[in-house]
């Protein structure tokens, strides 16, 4: 090679060398850029409400697209003591407004209010029993868990509830668990809850099944077999003996069967198909904030439903708790009764 060449290769090299620095240095730059484009993009599945160490609320926006991994992520997480607060210690105002205005007719949401199939009463340890039969995967169990709770936190206090999920093939609905569910077994029994109570005993099963697939439910026999303890078991028999069992949520109140749930109530709107359902993009957050406001469509239906199934059970209890003395209260009870 002679020096005119090596010359000409010489600066080639150069040159080539200059434009893979140049190249190297704009794709450093778009890396950055695009990481932070990423970064600062909204997600809309993971836009469940988080909580700060003092309870402040960082996110409030709407889940806009569920899978079942972030269904899997955010369920059986334990409410934290605001929220089971807003649960525990929702105020009598509430369900009188509420009974006041399921008894005017001007509420949107269906609230079945009429007497019910009845039975002897179960006493344990001198108090009467509410006994409920659900399914994890179940929406109806899961709008109307809210109601429950609600009319249950009227008789005691739970020392714990969980976030929890109706099915995806069932809408997904956001919900109470009573006890942390398993949401991968192929057939099983969560049986129990942290409820206590002066006036009342609470026995609860829910059926538990693959929130990845759809509704499931096996036979009353399947929970009285399941039972963990007698006490259990004879209220799985006696439930199974009334042959009022036509679907879950199946409950007793005192002395009255309810089957199904005795309040329709799934959003401020209400839904024409399982596609459109408000209470399956809303978060355990939003839903508890509503129900401390009070001052919208889903929150009334919610407590008009727990009004009912309060005036089912204040009989057997001689209407000693504060909230059977409400008027409202009272007036249902002479027309559920």
């Amino acid at each position: 090679m002679n020096k005119e060449n090596y010359k000409n290769n010489e600066e080639l090299l150069g040159k080539s060398l200059m434009i893979n620095v140049l190249l190297a240095i704009a794709v450093v730059i778009l890396l950055v850029i695009v990481g932070y484009l990423i970064s600062t993009y909204p997600k809309t599945a993971t836009t469940q409400t988080q909580l700060t160490s003092n309870n402040t609320t960082k996110i409030t926006t709407n889940i806009t697209n569920v899978t079942y991994a972030y269904v899997a992520q955010h369920v059986n997480r334990p409410f934290n003591s605001t929220e089971l607060s807003i649960i525990n210690n929702a105020p009598l105002s509430y369900y009188e407004t509420a009974a006041e205005k399921l008894l005017n007719s001007t509420l949107t949401d269906q609230i079945v209010e009429k007497s019910g199939p009845q039975g002897n009463e179960i006493i344990i340890n001198g108090k009467p029993t509410v006994v409920y039969i659900g399914a994890a995967s179940c929406i109806f169990c899961g709008e109307n868990r809210w109601a429950m709770a609600l009319a249950l936190s009227k008789f005691g206090s739970f020392n714990q509830l969980y976030t929890g999920y109706s099915s995806m093939g069932d809408a997904h609905v956001s919900t109470i668990f009573w006890k942390p569910i398993n949401i991968t077994t192929p057939s099983d029994v969560s049986f129990g809850n942290s409820y206590t109570s002066n006036y009342i005993n609470f026995i609860s099963a829910d059926y538990e099944s693959p929130l990845s697939a759809g509704f499931e439910i096996q036979p009353l026999s399947f929970f009285v077999n399941k039972a963990p303890n007698a006490t259990y078991r004879n209220a799985m028999i006696f439930m199974n003996a009334s042959n009022q069992f036509q679907g879950t949520p199946f409950t007793f109140w005192g002395t009255t069967f309810v089957a199904g749930a005795d309040g329709i109530v799934f959003g401020n709107t209400t839904p024409t198909s399982t596609s459109d359902i408000p209470l399956s993009y809303m978060t355990h957050v939003q839903v508890l904030n509503q129900l401390k406001n009070f001052n919208d469509q889903f929150a009334w239906g919610e407590y008009a439903a727990a009004d009912v199934y309060i005036a089912y059970t204040c009989p057997s209890i001689k209407n000693s708790a504060a909230v059977c003395q409400l008027p409202g209260i009272q007036k249902l009870e002479s027309i559920v009764g």
